[in-house]
């Protein structure tokens, strides 16, 4: 079994807002560094999140653009937009 970890900044203000059936939703980009950088440049990538109900609401409250968060993700697959 696998197990993943993300730990990076949030690239700007979560994002809350209500479903259509009044469930809170929060989107959020997290700016997850490299391990190792490449000519001497940190490179990052931009991981995009959802976050539902209560959980959503705390991170909407209490993290802002440049929080330091971790999540840890459930698997899915979802096709770019």
């Amino acid at each position: 079994m696998n197990k993943v970890i993300l730990m990076g900044r949030l690239t700007k203000d979560p994002e809350l807002r209500q479903s259509q059936n009044g469930i809170s939703v929060a989107r959020f980009t997290i700016a997850v560094n490299r391990r190792f950088a490449k000519d001497g440049q940190q490179q990052a990538d931009f991981i995009n999140c959802v976050a539902w109900r209560q959980t959503g609401e705390f991170i909407a409250k209490y993290f802002e653009k440049g929080s330091m968060i971790a999540v840890t993700p459930l698997p899915s697959c979802s096709a770019p937009r």
